[in-house]
């Protein structure tokens, strides 16, 4: 459909309307700006069939209020914040059908920050350099680049739908254990650098073995940590230079920053080192005094991370993740990030290294993405390796 979809009657703490973000444009001091927690934000597309960078609705703490106005699917993912509709409690991370006239709202924080309301079709608000993201600072993007008023009309882009028509879509939801749990300790996966050399090996350590508590001065800019001080070699400044999305600056405090979302293009204090992709989401859920402990891993496990991520992403879009009780179809793709990967019997599965080898098929069980599968490989001979 297109057109009015939802009316906004009571706005909530902090509600924006965000995509992936702002691309391109940061050479020329724009941030990004979109989603805090870009996988919540994707899983409720893929739920309904949207576009993966359709604008939906992030509502901070406290949820909106919020009219529907036409007949409309809904996923809201994310932060559990106590969704209803009509009074009645309503399921997250799940596709559900709102009706003319219905209600939502919401009770309160139960887990996590920050909840993404996704309609059929995606939020349809003006495009600035690309994106509908909302961002505040620059008053660009959502409406007026404002956070939702009460009054405010969300019409709904039908083209932002991809393959079949979003509305005819079959209702699905994600693998009960695949359902991020966030809590209030985390535990957050990083790859040191790009300047860890201008840190004492105490001060790598302390970075990894030390709990810090997210301070209440926290914002989509960045999350302050407070905690034992990170010790530098000489000096926290350096030459201003790119901030990647994730990217821990340690200033001469030796305080943490993590940089999230709306924070500048460029920074000129040392970065001690990234957060993997992956693990954001446990950054952007946090609320002032949750706990954030440090593991480093090699580049190859972010990597591997990532991909099992994007598969699961991938699986709830096709289908094969949104099932009710029925085992998902999945397809491994043959590299070296699989892992947890066991035979029938429970023992390791030694994949073949080229098609042409071990030809048959195989069955076992595959965790993925924090959820665990059945699987069957048929290895046949062809041009290339290839595994189904």
């Amino acid at each position: 459909m297109n057109g009015p979809a939802l009316k906004i009657i009571q706005p909530g703490m902090l509600s924006t309307i965000q995509d992936r973000g702002r691309y391109g444009y940061q050479r020329f001091g724009m941030p990004t700006a979109g989603a805090m927690d870009t996988f919540a934000l994707r899983a409720a597309n893929a739920l309904l069939g949207n576009d993966d960078n359709a604008a939906c609705i992030e509502a901070t703490v406290l949820g909106p209020r919020v009219e529907i106005l036409a007949a409309i699917r809904i996923a809201i993912t994310g932060a559990d914040l106590s969704p209803r509709l009509n009074g009645e409690p309503l399921p997250m991370w799940t596709a559900v059908r709102a009706g003319k006239g219905d209600t939502l709202d919401f009770g309160g924080p139960a887990d996590g920050v920050r909840a993404y309301i996704a309609v059929s079709g995606g939020i349809d608000v003006p495009q600035v350099m690309g994106s509908r993201a909302t961002y505040m600072k620059a008053a660009i993007g959502g409406i007026d680049g404002k956070p939702l008023r009460a009054g405010d009309i969300l019409n709904v882009d039908g083209t932002d739908s991809t393959g079949a028509d979003a509305e005819e879509r079959p209702d699905g939801n994600m693998p009960q254990d695949a359902i991020p749990q966030y809590g209030s300790e985390h535990v957050v996966r990083v790859v040191l650098g790009p300047q860890d050399a201008s840190f004492t090996a105490k001060g790598i350590d302390t970075l990894l073995s030390a709990p810090y508590t997210v301070s209440i001065n926290s914002d989509r800019m960045g999350y302050r940590l407070e905690g034992d001080p990170i010790e530098h070699v000489d000096g926290a400044d350096v030459i201003s230079d790119g901030t990647p999305l994730g990217t821990i600056q340690v200033p001469g405090d030796g305080q943490p920053i993590v940089l999230l979302a709306d924070r500048g293009t460029t920074g000129g204090y040392t970065k001690i080192a990234t957060v993997i992709s992956p693990d954001l989401s446990k950054i952007a859920q946090a609320m002032p005094g949750h706990t954030i402990s440090f593991k480093a891993v090699r580049v190859e496990e972010a990597q591997a991370a990532y991909r099992a991520q994007e598969r699961l992403l991938a699986s709830i879009r096709s289908g094969s993740g949104v099932t009710d009780g029925a085992a998902p179809r999945i397809a491994l793709v043959m590299d070296d990030s699989i892992s947890d990967i066991l035979d029938g019997d429970g023992e390791p599965l030694t994949l073949p290294a080229a098609a042409g080898e071990q030809a048959g098929s195989r069955s076992g069980t595959a965790r993925i993405g924090g959820a665990t599968y059945e699987f069957e490989i048929t290895v046949r001979r062809m041009g290339d390796s290839e595994i189904d």
